[in-house]
């Protein structure tokens, strides 16, 4: 087991509720309100917050590689070795790519397991926008209703309508409360949008 690994593993979940959390995004000035302090401006942040949900699927993925995905490409770099000269062997090649990818990645999960601030969603209420929120949004130009929850950098996905705390939107709602309008930065251009209904859950 590496030291990375090892480390990991001595560090515990660490539940939250960040009803009062100050957040800092990157010289852009903070939503105050006292307690936790995570500073959002890149990786170097010392903690990082995320979900229940974010932190399972970590846990989850990690462990597929660990016990599923690295095990097998082991398997395929014995097999590949077994037919002789490697250096034209494009089997052995690809299966070395893989193995470091796999090893790259669990790393990195290692990395941001150990550091993860996980937040108790169902803990947290009001009526401010903040970290684990559902947002609820229309466009003031075209009407269309838009709906978000605002989650780690690592869980984000746009697909899913969950939208990185260090993102623009996101940067845009925190601190504000139903009824309040934000200006949003966009490729198109600029767009405003009222806020509907801000939820936690």
């Amino acid at each position: 087991m590496t030291q990375s690994a090892r480390e990991w593993t001595k560090k515990s979940r660490r539940e939250k509720d960040l009803s009062g959390t100050t957040f800092q995004f990157g010289g852009r000035g903070e939503v105050s309100g006292g307690g936790t302090f995570f500073s959002l401006s890149g990786f170097d942040m010392e903690r990082i917050p995320m979900t229940n949900e974010g932190y399972r699927a970590l846990e989850a993925e990690i462990n597929q590689l660990k016990t599923v995905e690295r095990p097998s490409i082991i398997k395929l770099i014995q097999e590949a070795r077994a037919h002789g000269d490697l250096s034209e062997n494009a089997e052995y090649h690809a299966a070395k790519e893989r193995q470091a990818f796999i090893e790259g990645r669990v790393l990195a999960l290692e990395d941001q397991l150990g550091r993860a601030e996980v937040i108790d969603i169902s803990k947290l209420s009001g009526t401010t926008v903040k970290f684990g929120a559902t947002v609820t949004l229309v466009d003031e130009d075209t009407d269309e209703k838009r709906k978000f929850q605002i989650v780690g950098d690592v869980e984000a996905d746009a697909k899913r309508g969950r939208i990185s705390i260090s993102s623009p939107i996101a940067r845009a709602l925190i601190g504000k409360s139903k009824g309040d309008s934000v200006e949003v930065s966009a490729p198109g251009g600029a767009r405003s949008y009222e806020i509907l209904k801000v939820e936690f859950h």
